[in-house]
Parts: C-alpha cells; structure tokens; sequence
C-alpha cells in the first residue's frame, strides 16, 4: 500500500475518534466482555495496553483486584485524557497513560518499563492501515515482551457478521479508488452523536497467523468471543519464537 494512501486511511480514523471521542467512550464503558482475557493477566504483569481508548482494561484490572502495573498507549490524545482523568479516582498502583501512534515507526522510543510481561492489542490491529505495518506493530509489540511474556490480540469480525456488514459504506464517499487498497479493507460509519466514518481491516484466523509468523510469533490459541453474538472478535495469544 502506498505511504499517502496510508497517511490518508491513518487520518480517518485520527478525525473519527477526535470528533466522536465522547460518544465512542460512551459506548465502551463496560468491560465485561472483556474478561476473556483476565485468565492471561496474572498478578505481578507489567502490561502494556497498546490502543487503550477509554481505559476499559484499566478498569478491568482494577475492578478484579489485579495487582499489575499498567501502562496503556493511545493515538487519541482525547481519549488518553478521559481515562487520566478517570484514573485520578483509582485506587490502581502504577497506572499510566501516554499518547503515541503506532503507524510511526519509532512509537516504542516513548515507551519506559519495559520488558512487559503482557502486551494487549484489543480491537486496534483492524484500524491499521497496510499489511506491513501491521506485522510490524506485532514485531515491535514482541520486542518488549519479558521471556515468556504473552501478547494478546483481538480482531473485529464484521466481515462474518451480518448486523457489522450493514455499516459498510462504499470508498467512493471519500473519494477512494477501492483497485488501490488491501483486500478485506472496508469503510464503516457512526451514527451516534452524529455521522462519521471508521477504516477498518478485516484479519481472519488465517491472516492473524500470518501476521504472527512474520513478527516472529506463534499463535498458541485461538478463540471467539464478545458481541451481542458471542462471536464478534477473534482473540489470538501470541508468544515469541525465540
């Protein structure tokens, strides 16, 4: 995919969440769904929360009384402010919120405490644009793992669900030739707090190994689960091949 073309998709998204960061949080104030991966959060991690939004997983630690040290990254300065101003009433040890887009190749130089023992991608690799910035997020993601450390990503599956593919509009209302994008690229809209429009990247089970494979991962377990469906997002817990 070309760099402009990537600069562009990169900016959708920028001016969604910049416009809608409030509706959006409004939309994500419940962590349940999330307590699939609380089985991979053990006490004592030092966890990394690339695409924090909100700080739901920051909420989730702290409701499960997890003793870890947080460290939650996002590219939405708006968003990074709600969850500092949330977190100024918890009672988590150690948490910590920063802005940083991973599409920049040098986003880890903002990073201090690693190695982490658990680096979580939830919901975030499907916005990036272009296949080989995504494998290369995973790739960065792995080099601050601590030995044995865990990453654990998660993946919107709106190709396979019907109620996710009705909010598909066409590339031609923002002026894209479609010839030019990846295969399994989409544009979807919002319609709460007015209308917007989100790039998204479709990664099923045979792309996330994939993906995995050249960051140097294996995928170790694969599962379904979240959404009115049960089925929205595809987890994968991914560990070092070296």
């Amino acid at each position: 995919m070309k760099p402009e073309l990537i600069d562009r998709l990169n900016q959708i998204n920028r001016t969604f969440y910049s416009t809608f960061a409030t509706s959006f949080s409004e939309t994500r104030e419940s962590a349940r769904e999330l307590e699939v991966i609380l089985p991979y959060i053990a006490d004592g991690a030092r966890v990394l929360d690339l695409g924090c939004g909100n700080g739901r997983v920051a909420k989730l630690v702290e409701r499960h009384r997890r003793d870890v040290a947080y460290l939650g990254v996002d590219s939405s300065a708006d968003l990074i402010a709600k969850c500092k101003m949330q977190d100024a009433g918890r009672k988590l040890q150690g948490a910590e919120f920063l802005v940083a887009d991973m599409v920049e190749p040098d986003w880890t130089r903002k990073l201090t405490g690693a190695p982490f023992g658990r680096v979580l991608l939830l919901a975030v690799l499907h916005h990036i644009p272009g296949g080989d910035v995504r494998a290369r997020i995973l790739r960065q993601a792995r080099d601050l793992l601590a030995p044995q450390g865990r990453i654990v990503v998660s993946t919107w599956q709106f190709m396979d669900n019907e109620r996710m593919r009705k909010k598909i509009v066409p590339w031609s209302v923002v002026g894209i030739d479609e010839r030019e994008l990846e295969v399994a690229d989409a544009l979807l809209n919002w319609k709460r707090g007015g209308e917007g429009l989100r790039y998204c990247h479709w990664i099923g089970e045979d792309e996330m190994r994939e993906l995995a494979a050249r960051a140097g991962l294996n995928v170790v377990e694969m599962f379904r689960a979240g959404g009115r469906e049960g089925d929205l997002s595809l987890y994968a817990i991914m560990t070092a091949t070296d």
